[in-house]
């Protein structure tokens, strides 16, 4: 039953492999997903101001080396001397009725319904898309709030969801499944660490991008 209810992607009992590898994978996507803004125009000088056209910035700094994203779509390992499923004793069902509203459901919540897998493909392309223009310093202020709220929201959550499985579930997790569990934790932690800086950090570019712009229209109207 475990291995029909995971090939059907329906919540229930399924290996800790398969629930924890989405928060991994979500984080490694924020690093490696990233789309980078086009090299700004090298505008000669001349007699009659330039329009600001892209912001010169300095690009972010590499991500750190992560591990490689792992398998989602590996069925639960069998038992050798009988061939039958190995029952994980995680159940995804505890954990939703405790946390019906955590965004793991809709982003990493193991599923092969293709609606739901366009929608969520979908969901992160609005995220990238909008990525680039904070990047870029097209973005306002709202927009950059938005981003940086949703990417503080998704981290929070999925802390969240991978602790409620350690304190139910943590006594009785094979130690490698504890690991990927503690793992997430610690990467969504670094990450939230970091995004006030990277948030304040696109609100000084969108406001030195507003400045330049700025000169650029007093230069037009002086004589």
């Amino acid at each position: 039953m475990a291995v029909n209810a995971w090939r059907k992607g329906l919540p229930g009992l399924v290996v800790a492999t398969g629930l924890v590898v989405a928060a991994l994978v979500y984080a490694l996507r924020q690093d490696t997903e990233l789309v980078t803004p086009e090299s700004p125009a090298v505008v000669k000088q001349a007699a009659t101001p330039m329009a600001p056209h892209a912001v010169a910035q300095t690009p972010p700094p590499p991500p750190r080396a992560t591990p490689p994203p792992l398998d989602l779509t590996r069925p639960p390992e069998e038992v050798p001397d009988d061939n039958a499923p190995k029952v994980h004793p995680v159940d995804l069902q505890v954990i939703r009725a405790k946390l019906p509203d955590n965004l793991y459901w809709q982003m990493g919540a193991p599923t092969q319904d293709p609606a739901e897998l366009e929608r969520r493909e979908s969901e992160s392309r609005r995220w990238n898309e909008l990525y680039g223009k904070v990047l870029s310093a097209e973005a306002t202020v709202e927009q950059i709030r938005e981003y940086y709220g949703h990417r503080r929201q998704v981290s929070e959550d999925f802390i969240t969801f991978s602790t409620e499985v350690l304190s139910r579930f943590g006594d009785v997790l094979p130690e490698r499944d504890r690991g990927l569990y503690e793992l997430s934790i610690n990467m969504h932690r670094t990450r939230l660490a970091e995004l006030p800086a990277q948030e304040q950090d696109a609100l000084d570019r969108r406001e030195a991008q507003e400045r330049r712009r700025e000169a650029w229209r007093q230069g037009l109207q002086s004589p």
